[in-house]
């Protein structure tokens, strides 16, 4: 039995940042606008006249990159189609995550149905019967340049319209012919322009992006939860705060998290705490919290901007235009993601950073007169004093993976492709580097509740007092050591589904 799907129709507008947020790891069913199946259709028509000319044009009836001034005889064009896929379905490594499976389907869906491929709409109609069936292509992380498209991904990813391939189905991996045959649907020959079509485009990186944006806006809101309890937990000062400092170097970004910790913060009585009003000014990570969180908002909306203008774009070549005519360009290259995830995962990086230095400052400072370890009978027990080591090694390693890829490039194609944007590495990097910064805000998850533990309940705000309530509810406080690895990914689960911040209200 199929599971629930949450539907969604294309009918030509632009997906926005709430369509991601509503799809984002659910399974689709997708519907096609009929105004677009009659695009679909004109542009389809076009590609069918200029097979019936005997003039060479890529993609159409010549061979690809290199050999592109090979003719291809008129009784072979649907074989070359089916060749394509199969000779690009080279990708190598781990299986691409099924929520980024399912929007490569519906992003290659929503570019093909805008009209400009010339792909016939049976062939489209296929393509969507994988997503409602959640039917999902078994596709390798590695193996795309991000140049003339995300070619071995998507050739993996379209490989069960022509019945080859693996696919995924209930977690269970099946040849794709037998889960087509289970569904009743029958695999298609590919005609004159439609292979290309379907392997040509962004939507491996673009996918990656969509879901990175998605994970990272959640990210950035429990990142500004767990700082405002670490503020409270030390009885930070609340200068830093205040609204007039932040209006006269008015980053968006600073503004809203500046805003978030006042919002948790409430009219906390430990404001008033005699350490507190006897330090002048806290260390930068809990101190300069809007400047470096907000910085990362303002990322996270520049790269969401960028991706969504992809997604919502045509990017196959050669492009069939209204009037019949089609343009050979370079719409396939992913340089403007490739720069975006490489700089999103700068920024992810940087979150990840500064939650590792409030971590330190809880669990090893001394200056806000926690035990350390926040353990009280130190010594015997270390308490949490080592989940600050892991931290501090993811932290390390997105050192490591911030390494842009976009400003490598490797020729392939006897030179024809002599430039190439190595988007898709960026795009599973900066993946690498948002699975870090989960597990690093898990662990100042578990280390902020722990410091509150030691902080009189009355001498908390209403929100944060409630947020420490709900984590206590499912992980008890660490009052002698014991295995903590289960506390970590029970602090995952909860940051990444967002509940707890559905206190801050009331």
């Amino acid at each position: 039995m199929d599971p629930p799907h949450l539907d969604i129709e294309l009918d030509g507008r632009n997906l926005d940042p709430s369509d991601l947020d509503r799809t984002y790891g659910h399974p689709l069913h997708v519907r096609i606008a009929p105004q677009l199946i009659d695009r679909v259709r004109a542009a389809r028509e076009h590609v069918e006249r200029h097979v019936s000319n005997d003039r060479p044009m890529y993609g159409i009836n010549t061979g690809f990159a290199q050999l592109c001034d090979r003719r291809i005889p008129a009784d072979q064009l649907d074989a070359l189609q089916e060749n394509l896929l199969l000779s690009h379905a080279v990708g190598v490594g781990d299986p691409v995550p099924d929520e980024i499976v399912r929007w490569m389907l519906l992003f290659k869906g929503h570019a093909l149905a805008l009209g400009h491929s010339g792909i016939r709409n049976e062939t489209l109609a296929l393509l969507l019967d994988l997503i409602n069936h959640d039917l999902l292509p078994l596709v390798p992380q590695k193996g795309s340049l991000g140049a003339s498209g995300d070619l071995a991904p998507l050739a993996h990813l379209c490989l069960p319209i022509i019945g080859r391939g693996r696919v995924r189905v209930a977690g269970d991996t099946v040849e794709a012919a037998e889960a087509l045959r289970r569904h009743q649907l029958t695999p298609r020959r590919l005609g004159a322009k439609e292979g290309l079509a379907l392997i040509n485009g962004t939507q491996f990186m673009t996918a990656y992006g969509a879901a990175l944006c998605v994970r990272a806006r959640r990210a950035c809101e429990t990142a500004d939860l767990l700082a405002a309890m670490t503020i409270d937990a030390v009885h930070g000062r609340v200068a830093p705060f205040d609204e007039r400092l932040h209006q006269l170097r008015p980053h968006p970004g600073a503004i809203a998290v500046a805003r978030n910790i006042r919002q948790w913060l409430g009219n906390t009585t430990g404001r008033t705490d005699p350490s507190a009003t006897q330090r002048v000014q806290d260390p930068y990570s809990i101190r300069c919290v809007p400047q470096v969180h907000g910085a990362v908002r303002d990322v996270v909306d520049h790269v969401q901007t960028v991706v969504l203008r992809d997604i919502n774009s045509v990017t196959d070549n050669p492009v069939v235009m209204s009037n019949g005519d089609v343009v050979s360009g370079g719409s396939f290259h992913g340089e403007p993601v490739a720069l975006a995830l490489d700089y999103l995962a700068c920024a992810l990086a940087e979150l990840a950073s500064i939650s590792e230095r409030r971590q330190y400052l809880l669990i090893n400072d001394g200056r806000y007169g926690l035990p350390v370890g926040l353990i009280a009978d130190g010594g015997l027990n270390s308490g949490l004093l080592i989940t600050q080591y892991t931290s501090a090694a993811l932290v390390a390693e997105n050192k490591i993976l911030c390494h842009p890829a976009s400003v490598d490039s490797i020729p392939t194609a006897g030179g024809q492709e002599d430039h190439v944007s190595m988007g898709a590495t960026a795009a599973v990097k900066c993946w690498q580097v948002m699975d870090n910064l989960e597990i690093v805000l898990a662990t100042e998850l578990i280390t902020a509740a722990q410091a509150l533990d030691f902080t009189p309940a009355e001498r908390q705000g209403p929100a944060i007092r409630r947020v420490h309530d709900a984590i206590r509810r499912r992980i008890p406080p660490c009052q002698c050591d014991r295995l903590l690895c289960d506390d970590l990914t029970q602090a995952r689960a909860m940051s990444r589904s967002q509940e707890l911040l559905r206190h801050r209200g009331g």
